[in-house]
């Protein structure tokens, strides 16, 4: 039988959550890259630094999302493993969100995720998150942990999950929701792991079989997106890994962080970096928007559906020239 999501996600919430994530705040002294085509594009900050709290603070104050003033923020970062950065969220990249989000008035914050293959409490405990949590009063949840009835389930037309999917309930009914993801490839057949696929830490580990061992499984990692709208999505990309992934791979220095609320648009521009690096070839061979992760994505209407409607906004003459270089990237597909 098939799963019905007990709060079902209609398009009218997914129209509602999306104009709430253009919401704007001001920016200064800012640098736009010279884009292509007109209408409404998506607006991503692009800033070159190799400085996380400096990243983080330049990519939210030119990032236009919705303010969390008053709000309980859920962040999911990627805790797949505790390995180094770029194989886990850096813990300095995660404490300036956590504080520039309270110098914006957020209310209670939690970080949640679930990790796999490393049982998640080793990699909270590994990482020192809960220290961390105490320190700078936020609460954390373990996915792992949650009982049954905290995994909503949720079903769709179209969908490559065999009887739908099912998500963590702080994920699916969080009332404002922060994704920081890393900048990698992933080698076990989802070809990269950006802020799409970040997501996958908020299915319980008993689907990932499923979802390994599918022909689809780039499209089943954009599917369970579907259900939410994250209100700002921040990537560090100081390292990144052009080969190999997620836990470890092939290092590279890109220096760069990207943020925005279009999750498409922040992997097109992730993908357009690592080109810029050198990868390996399933992220040089295939058009960004041929990327099958992106592509399902797009075909569901959860982002730009082409790089004409990209965005690139810098804080400064060095990144506009470094967001030139990206965009004509994006351009070549």
């Amino acid at each position: 039988m098939a799963f019905q999501s007990s709060k079902p996600f209609s398009r009218r919430d997914f129209i509602k959550y999306s104009a709430a994530g253009a919401a704007s705040l001001s920016a200064l002294n800012l640098f736009s890259g010279s884009g292509c085509g007109g209408g409404a594009r998506s607006r991503i900050a692009l800033i070159r630094t190799d400085d996380r709290a400096e990243g983080v603070s330049q990519a939210m104050r030119l990032a236009r999302f919705r303010p969390p003033a008053g709000k309980k923020v859920l962040i999911k970062p990627n805790f797949n493993t505790a390995d180094p950065t770029p194989g886990s969220t850096h813990n300095d990249t995660l404490a300036r969100i956590v504080e520039e989000l309270r110098e914006r008035g957020a209310g209670r914050i939690t970080v949640g995720d679930r990790s796999g293959p490393q049982p998640t409490a080793e990699v909270l405990e590994l990482k020192g998150i809960l220290e961390m949590g105490s320190r700078l009063d936020f609460d954390v949840i373990n996915f792992s942990e949650l009982p049954d009835e905290d995994w909503l389930p949720f079903n769709f037309s179209g969908s490559h999950w065999d009887d739908g999917f099912l998500l963590a309930r702080p994920v699916a009914e969080s009332g404002y929701t922060v994704s920081t993801c890393c900048l990698k490839t992933h080698q076990f057949g989802g070809v990269f792991t950006l802020s799409l696929k970040n997501w996958v830490g908020a299915a319980p580990r008993k689907l990932m079989r499923q979802m390994h061992r599918s022909e689809h499984m780039r499209r089943m990692i954009a599917e369970l997106n579907q259900p939410f709208a994250p209100d700002l999505v921040v990537l560090d990309g100081i390292e990144a890994y052009v080969d190999g992934g997620p836990a470890k791979g092939e290092k590279k220095t890109a220096n760069v962080f990207i943020a925005g609320t279009d999750r498409v648009a922040v992997d097109a521009v992730g993908l357009a970096v690592l080109r810029h690096l050198g990868s390996n070839e399933a992220i040089m061979s295939t058009p960004i928007f041929e990327q099958e992760q992106i592509r399902r994505a797009v075909e569901m209407g959860l982002g730009v559906s082409g790089p004409d409607r990209i965005e690139l906004v810098t804080a400064d003459q060095a990144g506009a020239s470094y967001a030139r270089e990206i965009e004509k990237i994006l351009a070549e597909g």
